[in-house]
């Protein structure tokens, strides 16, 4: 090759690796200039408007100064690439960076028509003079985009969001992720939220929006939320939309306060218009919605929806929904509720409700299941129903109804523990083909279903768990290896199982 070829050879190398050179920029509110580079500690950018401007490329850094804090709205521009995500994370000893959004933008952080990002280690909060619908933390948006691939929120702190209190208003919450567009459809590909903590927000945890109606559905692929502590937040805790194969696993909720009004519904972890979604290793407590606040929800037009290894326990509205509204069935938007399992799951205390609802009076059913839900498995899982503190407190184990005329088809109870220390009934209403097989019941019931091989004795528990037995819990599990069928009792001493239950 001739000289003078080489050398158009290898500066033509060096401008294409140099058009790809990753970057580290640093923040510091302390000490930093939005006059200097940035790219060093020495010569940190200062405000979170000169992160604003930055178009960031694949492989790209951005460092925060931990300890510091800054006030308004960062908006995270370019995307990286398969392989090179941007990051964004901490440098420094101290707490973690702070940003305050103060309620003058819907949301703190925002991520909108980028891919291949990875958020981690931030306090967020977004407090205004009063609250504000759509209010959020942090809103990761994808809107006549295409795919939006890997988006990873990891370790954030999120409190103190004063977001509206109404659904239909648009209501508020600690993370959103929305996906939509008319001209370009648009979804999540890889969507992860691992290990943040989320208080005393409003309405909402993490929620989502997508293409809900089967016409248009365009599910988003590899959304995963584990890890995650929410804590005082009233309304919905976890909710994919639009999703195919969503995992929601290892995450708590507890203690959501009193606040809504008896016109909302809410409840803990659930799904809506999604198929093969995974709910497991999950504890939800406290839920104290007015209307629902069951612990976990297979909802309208979801499809093989899979809750297991799930702990309830004292959520005012039981420990499981599973609905579908009648009136949509036939029509496009709506295929149905269908193929729900609910398993190895332990419900202790639940239906606490302690007063009546607008819509139902006195309503808190352990059991709720509402309008065309088919082909429903539940089997294997221990209920514990405890003293009622009033007699005015609902004491029905299961309710079925007919949400918009027709009735739940198809229902199996399986090899469950029904244990109730107060008189307990079912309500069956004019439900289709439910079956009853190899049950135990233990104490005072009326309605008792039919269930030819059912088990009348004590099933003997070591003790009657309080709410942080978690060893008493385990001890319970274990009965349903000993007193239900052979090979359909949970593996207590699987690894995965001893981890959820690890104190």
């Amino acid at each position: 090759m001739h000289i003078r070829q080489q050398a158009l050879w290898i500066i033509l190398c060096f401008l294409s690796y140099a058009g790809f050179a990753q970057n580290i920029y640093y923040l510091d509110s302390k000490n930093g200039n939005d006059k200097n580079s940035g790219l060093k500690p020495a010569g940190s950018w200062a405000s979170l408007a000169r992160v604003n401007n930055m178009v960031f490329k694949p492989g790209d850094k951005l460092l925060i100064r931990s300890g510091t804090s800054y006030s308004g709205q960062l908006v995270l521009r370019g995307s990286g690439k398969e392989g090179m995500p941007i990051l964004i994370d901490t440098y420094g000893k101290g707490s973690k960076p702070r940003i305050d959004g103060g309620g003058v933008t819907a949301s703190v952080v925002l991520l909108q028509n980028v891919e291949y990002w990875e958020v981690s280690n931030l306090e967020i909060t977004n407090t205004g003079s009063q609250r504000e619908a759509r209010r959020t933390g942090i809103a990761v948006i994808a809107r006549n985009f295409g795919e939006s691939h890997h988006i990873y929120l990891r370790n954030l702190s999120i409190h103190d969001v004063n977001g509206s209190l109404v659904k239909n208003e648009g209501g508020g919450s600690a993370i959103l992720w929305h996906n939509s567009g008319d001209s370009i459809r648009s979804r999540f590909i890889d969507l992860r939220i691992e290990n943040c903590h989320l208080y005393n927000c409003g309405r909402n945890g993490i929620i989502a929006h997508g293409y809900s109606n089967r016409a248009s559905w365009y599910p988003s692929l590899g959304v995963v939320i584990r890890g995650n502590l929410l804590e005082k937040i009233p309304g919905d805790g976890i909710v994919p939309i639009g999703c195919d194969g969503a995992l929601i696993e290892h995450n708590i909720m507890r203690d959501s306060p009193d606040i809504l009004s008896h016109e909302e519904a809410a409840a803990g972890i659930w799904p809506w218009s999604c198929d093969n979604t995974i709910i497991q290793f999950n504890e939800v407590s406290g839920h104290k919605a007015k209307w629902d606040g069951q612990g976990f929800d297979a909802d309208w037009n979801c499809r093989n929806t899979i809750i297991q290894y799930n702990y309830s326990h004292d959520n005012y509205g039981g420990f499981l929904l599973i609905c579908n509204e009648g009136s949509s069935i036939g029509k496009s938007s709506n295929i149905g509720t269908s193929g729900t399992i609910i398993r190895y799951n332990v419900s202790l205390n639940d239906g606490l409700r302690p007063y009546p609802t607008e819509r139902a009076g006195i309503f808190s059913p352990v059991f709720h299941i509402t309008g065309p839900c088919s082909d429903t498995q539940i089997h294997n899982n221990i209920i514990i129903v405890k003293p009622k503190t009033s007699r005015g407190i609902d004491r029905t184990l299961v309710k079925m109804e007919n949400w918009g005329g027709p009735w739940p088809d198809k229902t199996v109870f399986r090899n469950n523990i029904f244990y109730s220390l107060d008189s307990s009934q079912f309500n069956f209403g004019q439900d289709i083909a439910t079956i009853f097989s190899g049950n135990t019941f233990y104490g005072t019931f009326k309605n008792l279903p039919a269930d030819a091989s059912a088990i009348n004795k004590d099933p003997m528990f070591e003790c009657i768990p309080s709410t942080h037995q978690r060893e008493a819990i385990r001890k319970c599990l274990r009965l349903l290896s000993q007193s239900t069928s052979k090979g359909n009792g949970v593996d207590v001493n699987s690894e995965i199982f001893k981890s959820f239950f690890a104190d």
